[in-house]
C-alpha cells in the first residue's frame, strides 16, 4: 500500500502540473504510473478501477462525455441545467457530507458533465445508488424543470451583478473570437439564455447524451473488485444505452473583426486588456508545447511591460474541438496601448525565432507545483481525460526536453499571418480612445459590477 500511495502522489503532482499549464492531467501522466483495471458493463458503461486495500474511503467520478458544446443555439446553459436536474435537492449533498462522510460535486464544462462523489467504503452501495438515481431516474417534470430553471436564472443574475471587469472582459473576448460557435458562450449560460430553455430541450438532451455508453466511471478506494462489480451490475446495469453517440460536429467559427473592441466602463480605474487567438485541441500533439509556450510568452510580455508583473497572465485553454490562447492584463489607462503592442510583438517574436533553453527551463520550473489536488482525485481526472480525449501516456513534464524549434513551430501555428486575433479593452473610453491609436469599435455602457446587497423581505400577504 505504501508503494501504491507513493506512485499515486507522484502522478498527482504530474497531473497537477498539467492542470497549471492548462493541459488535461492525462497529458502529464507518467508512463510508469498505476494503470486502472478496465471493465465494461453490458450496457456499454466503462469502468476504470483501482483498489487501495485498507483505505476506509472511496471516490467515484462519473463523466458524461458530452458537455456545453452541445447546447442548442441561443440556449447556452442547457447541459448545465440538465446537470442540475441530476441532483436537484441540496439535502442530497448534505446527506453525502453528514452520513457518508464525503462530498458530492457536479460540474459542467464544454466537454463533459462530471459527477464526483466520495464517502466511506462501507457505504459503496449507497453511493452507487445515488448515481443510479441521478442518471436513470432524472426528474424532468414540468414543475421540476421550472423550479430548476428559476433557481439557475437567479444564480446567474446574482453572479452577473457581482462580476468584476476581468470576468466581463474574459466573456467578451471569447464571444469576439468565436461568435456563435459554442466556445463563444460560457458553459453555464447566462440568465437570458437559460430563460429560453424549455422542458423539451432537456428531454432531448437526456435522450441524446445521458446514456451508459457515453459515460465512464472511475472508482478509487478501499473496495474489493467483486463487491464493486456486483453493485454496479445490479444498480447501473439497467441504465439504458442510446441509439447512437452524437458526434461533435459544428460549423467552424467565422472571421474575427480586426478592430479593437473598446467597451466603455466609465467608473473603471484600470483597463482590462485581452488578446486572444484560436488555440489547439486537447488531443493535439502540440498541446503540451503550447502550454509551455504560454509561460514563455507571459515572461516575455512582463519583461517588456514591467507594470504587468502582478496583474497579467497568458493562458492556453484546450478543449475537445479546439481552444483559446489568451493574453490578459489589468493596467493603468496610459499603459493599455503599450500592453497591446508588446503582446503582438511577443507573438511575432516567438513565431519567428527559437526561444532560449533558459526560457524553456524557466517555463516548467518547480514553482508550478504550488498546489496539489488529492492523489486519488488527480488519478481519476488523469484517467478520465486520457479516456475522453484519447490521449497517449507521455513522460513527466520535468523529464521531457521540448526542442526550441518545436516552440517556434507551435507559435507559428497559433500566431501565423492568417491567425484571427481578437482584441478587447474594457475601461473608460474617454481616456482610451485617443491613446489606443488602432481601429476601434466602441461599445457603450458596459455593465458595471455592483456590490452585493441583501434584498429586503417581501411583505406577507394577509
Amino acid at each position: 500500500m505504501a508503494q501504491f500511495f507513493h506512485k499515486t502522489m507522484v502522478l498527482a503532482g504530474l497531473a497537477t502540473l498539467g492542470v497549471l499549464l492548462g493541459l488535461p492531467p492525462g497529458r502529464a501522466q507518467a508512463q510508469s504510473g498505476p494503470a486502472p483495471e478496465r471493465e465494461q458493463l453490458l450496457n456499454g458503461l466503462t469502468i476504470l478501477y483501482s483498489n487501495r486495500p485498507g483505505d476506509p474511503h472511496v471516490l467515484l467520478k462519473l463523466r458524461i462525455k458530452s458537455g456545453a458544446v452541445f447546447d442548442l443555439a441561443g440556449k447556452a446553459g442547457s447541459m448545465a441545467l440538465l446537470a442540475d436536474a441530476m441532483f436537484p435537492e441540496s439535502s442530497t449533498r448534505e446527506y453525502v457530507a453528514d452520513e457518508l462522510g464525503g462530498r458530492l460535486e457536479v460540474t459542467t464544462t464544454y466537454d463533459s458533465i462530471d459527477v464526483t462523489i466520495s464517502g466511506k467504503s462501507s457505504e459503496l452501495e449507497r453511493i452507487i445508488e445515488l448515481i443510479r438515481n441521478a442518471v436513470v431516474n432524472v426528474n424532468l417534470s414540468a414543475e421540476s424543470v421550472a423550479t430548476l430553471r428559476e433557481a439557475r436564472i437567479k444564480q446567474l443574475a446574482e453572479r452577473s451583478s457581482k462580476a468584476g471587469l476581468a470576468e466581463l472582459a474574459d466573456r467578451d473576448v471569447a464571444a469576439r473570437l468565436f461568435g456563435s460557435y459554442p466556445y463563444g458562450s460560457p458553459p453555464q449560460g447566462t440568465a437570458e439564455t437559460v430563460a429560453k430553455i424549455e422542458r423539451a430541450d432537456l428531454m432531448l438532451a437526456r435522450e441524446r447524451f445521458l446514456n451508459a455508453e457515453n459515460a465512464t466511471l472511475v472508482v478509487v478506494g478501499g473496495v474489493e473488485k467483486a463487491r464493486l462489480m456486483r453493485a454496479l451490475r445490479q444498480l447501473l446495469g439497467p441504465w439504458q444505452k442510446g441509439d447512437r453517440i452524437v458526434p461533435a460536429t459544428f460549423r467552424q467559427p467565422g472571421t474575427v473583426d480586426d478592430r479593437v473592441l473598446l467597451i466603455d466602463a466609465p467608473a473603471a480605474t484600470n483597463v482590462e486588456v485581452r488578446l486572444a487567438v484560436r488555440g489547439l485541441s486537447r488531443s493535439d500533439a502540440d498541446a503540451m508545447t503550447a502550454s509551455v509556450l504560454a509561460q514563455i510568452a507571459r515572461n516575455r510580455w512582463q519583461a517588456q511591460v514591467p507594470e504587468l508583473a502582478s496583474s497579467s497572465f497568458v493562458r492556453n485553454e484546450t478543449y475537445a474541438l479546439g481552444g483559446m490562447f489568451m493574453f490578459s492584463a489589468s493596467v493603468p489607462p496610459a499603459s493599455a496601448a503599450k500592453a497591446i503592442a508588446a503582446a503582438k510583438n511577443v507573438m511575432k517574436g516567438l513565431a519567428e525565432a527559437d526561444p532560449t533553453q533558459a526560457e524553456i527551463v524557466s517555463a516548467v520550473g518547480p514553482g508550478l507545483f504550488s498546489h496539489r489536488p488529492s492523489p486519488e482525485e488527480a488519478l481519476a481526472e488523469a484517467w478520465l481525460d486520457t479516456e475522453t480525449y484519447k490521449l497517449s501516456s507521455t513522460k513527466p513534464v520535468e523529464a521531457i526536453h521540448i526542442p526550441p524549434a518545436d516552440i517556434r513551430r507551435t507559435a507559428a501555428r497559433l500566431f501565423g499571418n492568417s491567425a484571427p486575433l481578437a482584441i478587447v479593452t474594457l475601461g473608460n473610453a474617454n481616456e482610451l480612445q485617443s491613446q489606443l491609436g488602432y481601429k476601434i469599435e466602441l461599445r457603450s455602457n458596459a455593465p458595471e459590477p455592483k456590490p452585493a446587497t441583501t434584498p429586503a423581505p417581501s411583505p406577507k400577504k394577509p
